[in-house]
C-alpha cells in the first residue's frame, strides 16, 4: 500500500506566510479553509459557478474552487478577512451593510472580493461596468441592486 504524495508549500495569504503540507489536487479554498484557517472565503458550487471561492490571486479575481493550492505558492493571495483595515471594515463592507446589499451574506465574501479588484482597476466604473464585474458572482437574495449601490457609492467615496 502506498502513501499518498504530499506537498509542503507556503502560501501568502493577506500578507502573512502559511507554510502547509497537502495533498497535490488540493484546490484553493479548501486549503484557505481548512489548513489556514480562514473560513470567509465559502465553498459554493465547486464548478465556477457562484463566485463564492473569489480570491484575488496578485490582485486578480480567482474563483478558488478551481486553483489549485499549489498553483498560488509564491503569489499574494488576498482573501475577504485581508480587505479589512485592522479592526476596521473597508468602506465597501460598511456600503454593503447600509445599503441593505447583505441578506443571507453567503455571496458577499466573493462580491466584496469581486468589487475590491473592478475598484482597484477602475475606482469610477458606470453601473454597466460594475454588473459586468460582478458577473461571475451570484446572489439568490438581494436582485443585486443594492449591491451595485454599495459598489457606487465606494467608487464615490461616500462611506
Amino acid at each position: 500500500m502506498s502513501m499518498p504524495i504530499k506537498l509542503s508549500i507556503d502560501l501568502n495569504v493577506n500578507g502573512v506566510d502559511y507554510p502547509v503540507t497537502i495533498e497535490p489536487g488540493r484546490n484553493l479554498v479548501s486549503v484557505l479553509r481548512s489548513e489556514v484557517g480562514l473560513t470567509g472565503t465559502k465553498e459554493g458550487c465547486d464548478d465556477c459557478e457562484c463566485g463564492a471561492c473569489m480570491v484575488l490571486l496578485d490582485g486578480q479575481p480567482v474563483n478558488s474552487c478551481s486553483y489549485l493550492a499549489a498553483q498560488a505558492q509564491g503569489r499574494a493571495i488576498t482573501t475577504v478577512e485581508g480587505v479589512m483595515r485592522g479592526a476596521e471594515m473597508h468602506p465597501l463592507q460598511r456600503n454593503l451593510l447600509e445599503a441593505g446589499g447583505v441578506q443571507c451574506g453567503f455571496c458577499t465574501p466573493g462580491m466584496i472580493m469581486s468589487a475590491t479588484a473592478l475598484l482597484a482597476r477602475n475606482p469610477s466604473p458606470t453601473e454597466e461596468e460594475i454588473r459586468i464585474g460582478l458577473s461571475g458572482n451570484l446572489c439568490r437574495c438581494t436582485g443585486y441592486a443594492k449591491i451595485v449601490a454599495a459598489v457606487q457609492a465606494t467608487a464615490a467615496g461616500r462611506y
